[in-house]
């Protein structure tokens, strides 16, 4: 599952496509993290995290620091991560992940874009049989034994380990996110990317047409403030 997620992940799990969108993106991610456990990233597991993907996607360290300084002061608005689901044309399954300051607003805009590409916006929890929630982590390649070394993460539940190009990639149970994050830091392993994933169970084979009104749709949500992430089912 996860070796042929990697292959076809920039299509199942959208990311934003300019820098001031994605940067945007982590700003968020930092203040949600930052709300919950503070702003020093060295007793904060989620804030190191997301501040090591930020920088793997090259956004600036002052960008980082001016979004960690004003998540810690009054000036930050609360934000809240609401996640929505629904059908496309063509019965693709569609979640969408976001951070907003306005719920009301958010899902408003949502159901307009569904309503708008021939979609249908659902309830909480309706894609749960279509989409598992896991935990990614990709590590620097080193001198140690793989082998070896998947062996003893599957300990802290790692069910998954494979080399690509540039790096050693796991996946586990989204539980299991702290414990593989700390056994990392112990073993002063360098973590080039950890995140909270949603991988389908199945995929829906389009035409190229049917596909391209999906596509109409995702970009439409995507362009929305505050979509974090989009999900499909298609393949």
């Amino acid at each position: 599952m996860g070796r042929a997620f990697e292959y076809r992940k920039e299509r199942i799990f959208r990311r934003n496509s300019t820098l001031s969108r994605l940067f945007t993106k982590y700003g968020k991610e930092i203040a949600i993290a930052v709300k919950a456990g503070g702003p020093n990233p060295e007793t904060n597991p989620k804030l190191r995290a997301v501040i090591q993907n930020a920088k793997q996607d090259n956004m600036p360290k002052e960008n980082i620091e001016r979004a960690i300084k004003r998540a810690a002061s009054k000036e930050q608005e609360d934000l809240k991560e609401m996640v929505y689901e629904g059908y496309a044309p063509h019965g693709v399954a569609i979640l969408i992940e976001t951070a907003t300051d306005n719920p009301t607003r958010t899902v408003a805009n949502i159901r307009s874009c569904f309503n708008k590409f021939g979609g249908t916006l659902g309830t909480s929890g309706m894609l749960d049989y279509i989409f598992e929630r896991k935990c990614r982590f990709k590590i620097k390649k080193g001198n140690f034994d793989l082998e070896e070394f998947e062996l003893e993460m599957i300990d802290y539940g790692v069910d998954e380990m494979f080399e690509v190009e540039d790096g050693i990639v796991m996946y586990a149970p989204f539980q299991q996110f702290g414990a593989i994050q700390k056994q990392l830091e112990a073993k002063k392993m360098e973590i080039l990317n950890a995140e909270f994933i949603r991988i389908p169970k199945e995929l829906k084979e389009l035409t190229p047409e049917q596909a391209a009104d999906v596509e109409k749709l995702i970009d439409k949500i995507e362009e929305d403030e505050d979509v974090q992430r989009v999900y499909h089912n298609m393949k």
